[in-house]
């Protein structure tokens, strides 16, 4: 059975560098015979969490179409750019409204509990934005994801891509294809454990 992965990145800003780490990311997986769905947080957008809002109008159905996204994938990859040290607020917002969904048309729906994860993280500075990888590690274990040990986080991002959008350096080619073959076999097992 081909493993459907769903990757995104926590930036939608033109030219990202967490879209280009993505966008490298879904080109190895499908490589590794992935079947691989990219979307971007553009095209759900969002309002600021608040249960307020969500009292008064009730859960976004961009929330629920990110929800079954992430349902319907037997792994999921982000790439995160680093805010000042930490996650985007998209990303976080964005992983917040999600959690918010625990049933859909009556039935139960589980976006994140025994979800395979990967990331992969990216900054135009020498720490790789691996401060945001670790913030993010640390709030999808909360949510009882289960997130693979292999990362790839990409420093001085600005030149670390070719004009093929591929790496420059060997060292992140084979960190990718190692992430991606982690990932690749995680989803496996989950999708034969029928989650």
């Amino acid at each position: 059975m081909t493993p459907k992965i769903l990757v995104f990145a926590g930036s939608i800003r033109s030219g990202a560098y967490s879209g280009r780490n993505a966008d490298a990311a879904q080109k190895e997986l499908a490589l590794q015979g992935a079947e691989v769905t990219r979307i971007s947080l553009a095209d759900y957008p969002l309002p600021i969490m608040d249960e307020d809002l969500e009292k008064e109008e009730g859960i976004p159905e961009n929330a629920y179409k990110l929800a079954r996204l992430f349902a319907a994938h037997d792994a999921i990859l982000i790439a995160t750019p680093e805010y000042n040290g930490s996650i985007p607020p998209l990303l976080k917002n964005t992983i917040d409204w999600v959690s918010r969904v625990s049933t859909d048309n009556g039935r139960p729906l589980r976006p994140y509990p025994g979800k395979v994860m990967a990331i992969c993280s990216s900054s135009n500075g020498h720490f790789a934005g691996i401060r945001s990888a670790a913030h993010l590690r640390a709030v999808l274990a909360h949510m009882q994801v289960d997130v693979i040990a292999p990362q790839v986080s990409v420093p001085n991002s600005g030149e670390a891509f070719d004009e093929n959008g591929d790496f420059r350096e060997e060292r992140l080619r084979k960190g990718m294809q190692r992430l991606c073959k982690t990932l690749i076999e995680h989803a496996w097992l989950m999708s034969d454990r029928g989650n």
